[in-house]
């Protein structure tokens, strides 16, 4: 590890394994770190390993380093991608379901193939602005050491690093529930009674053993097909600082156990076990930075075009209400691409400060739709160049010329905003989004 870097990149998830490698791979010096033992953020270490939407009305509008990872991690699984031209299915049909330990290790050959150096196990604990940069201070299990680095790229997820270096956080009064992660098994779902056991839940429910949001209203049986994958409710989690994330995951787990009390205790279920489960609580927001810019729902409904709009993002509004019953799915018009601006991953009043991922400014409603993987990892590769370019030329991310941002990301594999043209729908197909 060197003690002067051009790029130091905080966070090894869906954002930051994009950014560190993109900015190695035009030549910057860059460090890579990640709290956890395996990169991925919330992919591996949160479960949720189904990134996308990489497409949009059957097109592509995120490639680039992100995709390269998750195609390569299905081609090593023997598995097959989604029929993208199928854009009518539900959303979550187009979404990649990936092999954790399979693209964990992809990544990892990812950024040591780029010539970034690799912490993890590695925490961010202060930072201090330089007459040309930044002085971090890393906290290791040997202790506390410093790195010095031209540009800092805050891929935290929680914009943990901005706040460190002394600039303000926004944070909703009411935050989206969190998710456990699990697959249920040891039953057959063909064969149990959901009268019955529809009834039971509500009872439970009734006399406190089962938290009222605890399925996420999924029905019993919806829960149960579906082996209990991404249908947990954890309402009222923070997950912003170490202690509140420390309430989320044991608020997650006692959540699980009630789950599973319950149902290992109904006719059919008796050999109920627990598959699989992720390690840590899945978080859906925590804080967003005050950028230069704000992303409200309207600009993201709208589709609206920057001007200097860096990357795309395609999702639904997708606002899990904050009490942990259901969820606000509103899908985009037919033809409807939004952009992320650069203004939106640039805190307000930062110079050398790049923000990537689910923490760029942005209203409620908005970054629901523009947290999900794909798009943080467009945002990602977004700022690696950023990085690079503002490390090798002297000028401020937000003083770069877009075009040139824009005619590297191109060469780099990436698609522009701009570049993608949806045709108008045949008159049967409108409507039908």
């Amino acid at each position: 590890m060197r003690r002067k870097y051009d790029v130091v990149v905080v966070g090894g998830g869906p954002a930051g394994c994009p950014a560190a490698i993109q900015a190695a791979r035009l030549g910057a010096t860059t460090l890579l770190v990640e709290k956890n033992g395996a990169l991925g953020g919330t992919t591996t270490v949160a479960g949720v390993a189904l990134p996308g939407l990489f497409h949009a009305w059957g097109k592509q509008i995120i490639a680039g380093i992100g995709w390269d990872a998750v195609r390569t991690s299905v081609e090593l699984a023997g598995r097959e991608l989604p029929d993208f031209t199928q854009w009518r299915q539900p959303h979550y049909r187009l979404q990649v379901p990936v092999v954790p330990a399979i693209y964990a290790a992809v990544l990892d050959s990812m950024v040591v193939d780029s010539g970034a150096d690799l912490l993890l196990h590695t925490q961010l604990a202060e930072v201090r602005p330089t007459t040309d940069g930044w002085r971090v201070t890393l906290c290791q299990k040997g202790g506390l050491v410093q790195v010095d680095t031209a540009l800092l790229v805050d891929c935290t997820g929680d914009a943990d690093a901005t706040a460190l270096a002394g600039y303000p956080r926004r944070s909703n009064p009411h935050r989206q529930p969190g998710t456990l992660m699990v697959r249920l098994g040891g039953y057959d779902p063909d064969r149990l009674d959901y009268a019955q056991l529809e009834d039971a839940y509500r009872k439970a429910v009734q006399e406190g053993r089962l938290g009222p949001a605890d399925l996420a209203d999924n029905p019993v049986e919806k829960f149960l097909r579906k082996r209990g994958t991404n249908a947990i409710h954890v309402p009222g989690v923070d997950g912003g600082s170490s202690e509140t994330r420390t309430a989320a995951e044991l608020a997650a787990r006692r959540t699980l156990l009630r789950i599973f009390r319950f149902f290992a205790r109904q006719p059919g279920l008796e050999g109920l076990t627990i598959d699989n489960w992720a390690v840590e609580c899945g978080i859906r927001e925590t804080y967003t930075i005050e950028g230069q810019a704000r992303i409200t729902v309207d600009d993201y409904r709208s589709g609206r075009m920057w001007p200097d709009a860096v990357s795309y993002s395609f999702y639904p509004i997708d606002v899990h209400r904050p009490d942990g019953h259901g969820i606000d799915i509103r899908p985009l018009e037919y033809g409807t691409l939004p952009t992320i601006p650069r203004g939106a991953m640039l805190p307000r009043g930062a110079e050398r400060l790049i923000v990537a991922g689910r923490a760029v400014s942005g209203d409620q409603e908005a970054n629901s739709a523009y947290r999900v993987q794909a798009s943080c990892m467009a945002m990602g590769q977004a700022a690696g160049v950023l990085a690079a370019m503002s490390a090798r030329s002297g000028r401020p991310p937000h003083s770069l010329p877009i075009r040139d941002v824009h005619a590297v990301l191109r060469r780099e594999g990436a698609i522009v905003p701009g570049d993608v043209h949806i045709p108008v729908p045949a008159r049967e197909e409108r409507g039908q989004s």
